[in-house]
């Protein structure tokens, strides 16, 4: 029997027990055809333990594409076989071998990206040191200890060599100040943009106590200015709302003002790349480089979602910060990890899948959700090496039904399914689902041209599969 042919025929059996231990789970269905179900919607915790049946040797044939109509046959004559046992072995090693095939033909990005996380981490840690002491007394926002977010600290990366370390600086307001989160009106149908209002408050009862410190609301302009820094509101703020752009310039300086006191600076070179919404670096030796951005961010009460300086689109107003749910992502991705066995090659599928469509106009975090999605129905335990083919048909099934039918669902905006560590707003948790392919809907054009993209992905993928036998 063909491999490939092999592994077409398990996809669609596996396909086919998730359906039905989806519908008995519960899980949200979103309609393909009358023939073909997709499951994108919010899966619990529990689903990643299901016990999915494979039986290798039925023979069902399901008329999903080209490679699928050959199915038949080989199942066919696959009933025939004595030994089902001894065939199912024979296939679990066939698709082993196929598995590592295809591995050794992908080039991985060459650094080692937990080397890099923790180097980050430390990193990050020294800079908090001088964040408290030289803006102990200041009124600019209070930095808290780095939270670190994006593909390289969940593990994976899209690119070969171009690893970008994210971290998230949680800002907290100085003395004498609040923030206060103001939902935008641009963009509510989908997701959420907010306006940072920065507000002075009444320092007296400290002042009393003996603090150092003025109070902005009841003192006089003028001894204000003779003995006392300006209000966060003259600083980094437009109007009454603090300023993305001006904030990143003011994190530049700082940066750029402690590096020299760390002691990585002793062995390493920093450049300072020009600043817009976030404050990026990159760190040589000589051996070794690193690429670092740091956002910045508040928190929406003690949950693990925040408004961040991180754009959605290029041209994002310096008052607006979108809602960020990279942190609640990151602890997805930690949670699995912790699940999984020592030979999951999750993240390698997602790390191939996105690195094949660079370039064909599918974004990597539509792949990211694709897969986080993806995680959720399937055990950890079928994610290993002789799984992987079937892993990436599983994935370009589910871009193909999602273009298709014009949805996919956003991963944590409404998930009332995710991990108990995962902790998000009621309003987050309680939103109708997001559909992130809400531009395909309104644009016939956009669709279009989808559709002509994953066939091109598609091509590509199969390419690579058959040149691995």
């Amino acid at each position: 029997m063909d491999v490939l042919d092999c592994m077409h025929r398990s996809n669609m059996q596996l396909r086919t027990s998730l359906e039905h231990k989806c519908d008995e789970e519960g899980l949200r269905e979103v309609e393909v055809s009358s023939t073909e179900k997709k499951y994108v919607g919010n899966e619990d915790e529990g689903d990643s333990d299901m016990e999915v049946e494979e039986d290798d040797s039925d023979g069902r044939a399901e008329d999903v594409d080209d490679a699928a109509n050959e199915v038949g046959n080989e199942a066919g004559n696959a009933a025939n076989v004595n030994d089902a046992g001894n065939q199912v072995e024979e296939y679990r090693d066939r698709a082993d071998n196929f598995g590592r095939n295809i591995m050794q033909r992908i080039q991985w990005p060459v650094q080692d990206l937990q080397e890099g996380c923790m180097w980050t981490r430390t990193l990050m840690e020294h800079f908090a040191i001088y964040f408290r002491r030289v803006l102990s007394n200041s009124f600019y926002p209070v930095l808290q200890g780095a939270i670190g977010v994006g593909s390289a600290f969940e593990g994976w990366s899209p690119r070969e060599q171009d690893v970008v370390y994210q971290v998230l600086i949680p800002m907290t307001p100085p003395r004498g100040h609040s923030f206060h989160l103001e939902l935008g009106t641009a963009g509510q149908r989908h997701l959420r943009n907010f306006q940072i209002r920065v507000q002075q408050e009444c320092t007296c009862t400290s002042e009393k106590q003996g603090e150092n410190m003025l109070c902005f609301l009841h003192h006089p302009e003028e001894e204000l200015r003779r003995h006392q820094d300006p209000s966060l509101l003259h600083t980094l703020c437009t109007g009454s709302y603090l300023d993305v752009e001006k904030t990143a310039r003011w994190f530049y300086q700082v940066v750029r003002a402690i590096w020299p006191a760390l002691l990585e600076s002793h062995h390493w070179h920093l450049v300072l790349l020009p600043p817009r919404r976030s404050c990026q670096f990159k760190v040589t030796n000589g051996r070794e480089s690193y690429r670092i951005e740091m956002l910045f961010g508040v928190r929406q009460g003690n949950s693990d979602v925040f408004v961040s300086s991180q754009p959605r689109q290029a041209h994002t107003s310096s008052t607006i910060w979108p809602e960020s749910y990279a942190v609640a992502e990151m602890k997805f991705f930690r949670y699995i990890a912790r699940r999984a066995p020592p030979d999951s090659l999750h993240l390698k599928c997602l790390q191939f899948f996105t690195r094949l469509q660079l370039g064909l106009g599918f974004s990597t975090y539509t792949i990211k959700t694709i897969v986080m999605h993806l995680l959720s129905i399937l055990p950890v335990s079928q994610w290993c090496r002789r799984n992987f083919v079937r892993r990436l048909m599983d994935i370009s099934e589910s871009l193909r039904a999602c273009v298709e039918i014009r949805r996919l669902n956003h991963f944590i905006v409404g998930n009332q399914r995710l991990p108990g560590g995962i902790i998000l707003p009621p309003e987050v948790l309680m939103a109708r689902p997001c559909n992130l392919f809400h531009d395909l809907v309104m644009d016939p054009v956009a669709h279009s041209q989808a559709m002509s993209q994953y066939v091109d992905l598609q091509h590509w993928l199969k390419r690579i599969l058959k040149d691995g036998q």
